[in-house]
């Protein structure tokens, strides 16, 4: 079967494309800006790319077209698919449709934190040998790729029972240890599907273990306010059967006022006086009783909340919590999530992807905590569609308040971002040009210094740039 994906090199749309390719599919695809590394990627696995959108592309004729959400009325190739009255379909519901239908999926729905708690799920179950599937939104170390299918299962011991010894499955209908995993981890997003489907991605996957990481207002392209993105959630709830588990944010009121809309399946909490809890010292516990230490290297109070709902979900599928708090101690973060992207000068440049102001404040805090007392210089590109709408400007301030000098481009904004960092005074800077700004850092930064960026995109290359001038 041929299929031809409109916006192929998005991180989800290639994650499908990646996906389809190991699963025997012919998979072709196009996008206005094909270029590393994802091109890459994808041609290094036999995946035929063509420039923009133009309605030849058509004369491919492949049994279907996947459309991504970057796609809108107007694009010359999806006018001419409707034109012809060609058969299409969105991304997540050719997913759901084609590759998740059989299988166990464990969804990570949440407005942060999605990326790294698949990730650390994904290697959960990969340490206790159920060989999960998985499709994340990054590039988890432990992996190395952002998908892919599920491989086969280690062989069965002559008992029956898994030869990693202290591990059992529950009963699935199809799949299990010995033969193909049934178990398939997905970062569950709540933008919308697609032109012609407006319901999050997430209400296609299904999932019989859903984890509800927080729920705040972003997306202010696509939802009117806090109570439209509740809604959304609820629909993922309404999917959850009543043998599967919620693992929610016992913090989070928006999650439990959702949640009081209506909930046919068993809930598990985190973060709250009962259910998981977790102390600043890694001590793991469930209503009340220790299960164990978390040991490893993340920073921050945000990742061990991250860290107790990979292990509730992953206890749901049979691995025990001494086994998944094993393998967290073992966890590689996801690139472009506090990544060291080099030393120079005694001058620490990072890489990270925050852009709510939540995320940045967490960010920023669990930096804090690892350096003490060492300056810290925060730079940010507010470069999401809610952060160029500016509906987050006022809580910038407060975000960046654990940074010592704050460094904000504003190129492309549609708002004053001088004005609505002016809470910070004389340690905030902007700049409208990239050169002018890498520029304005290296004046700044001095030995033992530690340089925060923050963006959700490709931010202009200023990681090695920064880093070259630095080293001069």
């Amino acid at each position: 079967m041929h299929i031809h994906i409109l916006g192929i090199c998005g991180t989800f749309m290639g994650g499908i494309a990646v996906l389809a390719k190991q699963a025997g599919y012919h998979v072709t695809g196009c996008d206005a800006n094909v270029y590393p590394p994802m091109s890459t990627q994808l041609i290094e696995q036999g995946i035929e790319l063509a420039e923009g959108f133009g309605p030849e592309q058509t004369e491919l004729k492949p049994d279907v077209f996947v459309i991504g959400n970057v796609v809108s009325r107007g694009n010359p190739l999806m006018e001419e698919i409707l034109n012809r009255n060609l058969p299409y379909i969105s991304g997540p519901q050719w997913l759901a449709q084609n590759l998740l239908q059989d299988k166990w999926v464990l969804a990570v729905a949440g407005t942060h934190g999605k990326t790294t708690t698949s990730s650390m799920l994904a290697w959960i179950l990969e340490y206790a040998g159920l060989n999960p599937g998985f499709l994340v939104g990054g590039v988890p170390q432990n992996f190395g790729v952002s998908a892919r299918l599920n491989p086969p299962c280690p062989p069965l011991s002559k008992g029956g029972k898994p030869s990693s010894g202290d591990l059992t499955i529950p009963p699935f209908e199809k799949g299990g240890l010995g033969g193909i995993s049934p178990f398939f981890v997905i970062e569950a997003d709540e933008y919308d599907t697609a032109f012609f489907d407006k319901r999050s991605k997430f209400v296609h996957y299904r999932p019989r273990t859903a984890i509800l990481n927080n729920l705040e207002f972003d997306h202010a392209d696509i939802f009117a306010d806090l109570s439209a993105i509740e809604t959304q959630f609820h629909h993922l709830v309404r999917t959850v059967p009543g043998n599967g588990l919620i693992v929610s944010n016992g913090r989070e009121a928006a999650l439990g006022r959702m949640l009081k809309r209506g909930c046919w399946t068993p809930v598990e909490t985190f973060g709250s006086d009962d259910g998981w809890n977790i102390d600043m010292h890694g001590r793991v516990t469930l209503n009340g009783e220790p299960q164990g230490t978390l040991e490893w290297d993340m920073l921050g109070e945000h990742n061990r909340m991250n860290a107790l709902a990979a292990l509730a979900a992953a206890r749901h599928v049979g691995v025990p919590v001494v086994q998944g708090l094993a393998a967290l101690s073992k966890f590689r973060n996801v690139k472009r999530r506090m990544e060291v992207r080099g030393v120079v000068n005694g001058i620490t440049v990072y890489d990270d992807f925050a852009h709510h102001p939540t995320a940045i404040d967490t960010t920023v805090a669990g930096l804090r905590h690892k350096v003490g007392s060492a300056r810290i210089i925060a730079v940010l590109e507010p470069r999401s569609n809610t952060m160029k709408l500016g509906v987050m400007k006022n809580a910038l301030p407060g975000s960046l308040k654990n940074a010592d000098l704050v460094f904000c481009y504003s190129a492309n904004l549609g708002w004053d971002a001088a004005a609505a960092l002016s809470p910070l005074g004389s340690k905030a800077v902007i700049k409208d040009d990239l050169d002018g700004l890498i520029e304005a850092i290296a004046a700044k930064a001095r030995s033992g210094d530690h340089v925060l960026l923050m963006s959700n995109g490709g931010f202009g290359g200023i990681h090695e740039k920064l880093l070259k001038r630095l080293a001069r």
